[in-house]
């Protein structure tokens, strides 16, 4: 990697980490190509030297964002748990996570309808695969008998809500802590599904 290579690829995180601040802040459309700039140290015009267009700064904030949230599925979705372990320990990691992140998560989640639609379809593509793997977990414990709900689709779907929804009110001073809050949202998970007996819960060193 040569000095340049370097700084250009410092130059273009600086410039996403001011679109994070600014779009949540802001609103993407309340966002200025100035306000940028601005926030990175740099003129407008050098803004568009690494990125063609505001647009495409929420585009590769939003594709980094879901990649990295299916990455989180797939750290914590172990199948060789029973099932209520196995939701147990994904809905920690998951709703961990938004809390973690939730400055990147609100923006990407709640910005979807500024992208271009060709950028739009993509992200909807891999938010459909997070759903799919999220309903491979409810399906597996329906399948075994340790799941009762009477509607996987509408329990997965709700899981899936409650836990990107920690990114619009998340607040780091306030008195839950990512910990406990992904310990309450996991054991929610498990009264959702009814899960028999509720019981088995993940072991907080596997996290």
């Amino acid at each position: 990697m040569t000095e340049n290579t370097s700084k250009a690829q410092q130059t273009r995180a600086r410039l996403l980490d001011a679109a994070v601040e600014a779009f949540a802040d802001r609103g993407f459309h309340g966002t200025t190509t100035r306000d940028l700039a601005a926030a990175a140290g740099m003129s407008p015009a050098a803004v568009y030297v690494h990125y063609p267009s505001k647009e495409d700064l929420l585009y590769q904030l939003s594709l980094g964002g879901h990649r990295t949230t299916l990455a989180v599925v797939d750290e914590y979705d172990d199948p060789e748990l029973a099932p209520a372990p196995r939701l147990h320990r994904l809905i920690r990691g998951f709703s961990r996570h938004h809390a973690e992140n939730h400055t990147t998560a609100r923006v990407v989640n709640y910005e979807l309808a500024s992208l271009s639609p060709e950028h739009y379809t993509e992200i909807r593509q891999l938010r459909r695969e997070i759903a799919r793997r999220m309903r491979a977990v409810v399906d597996a414990g329906m399948a075994s008998g340790d799941f009762a709900t009477s509607d996987p689709r509408a329990v997965t779907l709700a899981l899936l809500s409650m836990n990107i929804d920690i990114a619009r009110w998340y607040d780091e001073g306030g008195s839950l802590s990512p910990e406990a809050l992904s310990d309450a949202y996991a054991d929610l998970a498990l009264r959702m599904v009814e899960a028999a007996g509720r019981h088995s819960r993940t072991d907080p060193g596997t996290m």
